[in-house]
């Protein structure tokens, strides 16, 4: 149980500073909301005031209109809320994904959002932010998760690519971050192909091309009657509620991919019908996880949403000071 004079304090609304008065990635509509990245489970709509990265605030505005908040501002620099300062840092999650660290009475708080510390080439790297309180996510807080390297990941796609060139590839991925990500992944492999993207990764993608990420020759994966044979052989991008529709089923005996951390379970690729599961993931894995905590070495880990047990336990045994947040409304993404 947090004490009430922590920094930070869980409500049902979210973590909250009662010191500056606002909340981080709250899960319902609050007067002042700080927000680490764009996905929708940490970015809603509703809230009187935001403060977040610009391109946080662009990607809110993207997804839910100029309208999202009565009041929005960016993040630059050491900010005062409330006479709380706060700074935001990279997280290297998503384009604009941060993470907040709150300075009040002499302690530092990291607030992480999600994070990983894998190279992604379509937003900013992961920085180490020195804390006394190191809020962390556990999305992947298990020793079995251990990630492969993206790269071997891709190689795999293009290897499938290779072997079945009168099929078209299918990869489910989720519209801001993973379909960008995949993207570069490919284009870093040398693939410099046309890639076809569903319409609804359209506007994100054309937001990271703004932002100077070169997503190279991306096409409408729009197929007219009677042609299915124009993507034989073709890599095809898609969120990935499109393969629940008949939009999949206009293309040449496709091969199902996806592409999750989550690709490590194997019953979560049968019960998605994936052929092809690809390993790649915006989070940080267990080893990672471990390894931050040792090297920012904070006085006490708070430890929220997602397989908190695992991470308290280890916390303990390497004789650190660790407690669970239990915050509520934090999914599962389908990342």
């Amino acid at each position: 149980m947090l004490s009430t004079d922590a920094p930070l304090i869980p409500r049902p609304e979210g973590l909250y500073c009662p010191e500056g008065d606002f909340y981080i990635d709250p899960v319902r509509p609050v007067a002042r909301a700080l927000i680490t990245h764009g996905h929708a489970d940490h970015a809603r709509a509703g809230h009187s005031a935001v403060l977040g990265t610009q391109q946080t605030l662009d990607i809110m505005a993207l997804r839910y209109g100029d309208g999202f908040a009565d009041h929005r501002q960016a993040a630059e620099g050491v900010i005062e809320v409330g006479g709380v300062r706060v700074s935001f840092h990279p997280a290297g999650h998503v384009l604009g994904s941060a993470q907040i660290r709150v300075e009040t009475r002499g302690q530092r708080v990291t607030v992480t959002g999600d994070y990983t510390r894998s190279p992604n080439a379509a937003c900013a790297p992961w920085e180490p932010v020195p804390c006394d309180i190191l809020v962390t996510e556990a999305t992947f807080a298990l020793p079995v998760f251990r990630h492969p390297d993206p790269a071997h990941e891709i190689g795999k796609l293009l290897a499938s690519v290779a072997a079945f060139p009168a099929r078209a590839h299918l990869v489910g991925a989720y519209a801001l971050g993973k379909a960008q990500r995949v993207i570069m992944l490919l284009r870093e492999a040398g693939y410099d192909a046309p890639i076809y993207i569903h319409g609804a990764l359209q506007k994100l993608c054309d937001y990271h091309i703004a932002q100077g990420v070169p997503l190279g020759d991306l096409r409408p994966a729009t197929v007219a009657r009677g042609k299915k044979g124009d993507f034989a052989g073709a890599i095809v991008l898609a969120p990935p509620s499109a393969f629940a529709a008949t939009w999949a089923q206009r293309f040449p005996d496709p091969v199902i991919c996806f592409a999750s951390g989550w690709m490590m379970v194997r019953a979560r690729a049968r019960q998605r019908g994936v052929e092809l599961p690809l390993v790649i993931s915006d989070h940080v894995d267990w080893p990672a996880l471990t390894q931050t905590i040792t090297e920012l070495d904070p006085a006490e880990t708070w430890v929220t949403h997602g397989r908190e047990e695992a991470i308290l336990r280890w916390c303990e045994l390497e004789s650190r000071a660790a407690r669970p947040l239990r915050l509520v409304g934090y999914e599962d993404e389908p990342e």
